[in-house]
């Protein structure tokens, strides 16, 4: 059995930490400007910046956290 908090949140950590890395790395570098901007058109307030990562952090924690509570529970569901 899986626990759906704790699943929710180890992905949604995983998913903050690569949506700030990703749009810290393009700021820096200018490498995956172009990622971001697509990632921005579901993401308001994501882009290429400082501030930029820190709320797309902020939009893949929700959606890592959503995401794993949702697999969790749907194992717990099917795997009785």
């Amino acid at each position: 059995m899986l626990n759906a908090k704790s699943l929710g949140l180890a992905l949604g950590a995983v998913a903050a930490a690569c949506m700030l890395i990703c749009a810290w790395i393009a700021a820096l570098t200018g490498w995956g400007v172009d990622m971001i901007k697509i990632a921005a058109t579901c993401y308001l307030g994501y882009s290429a910046s400082f501030l930029g990562g820190i709320i797309g952090a902020l939009w893949g924690f929700a959606k890592g956290f959503i995401l794993g509570w949702l697999i969790a529970w749907a194992y717990n569901k099917f795997n009785k």
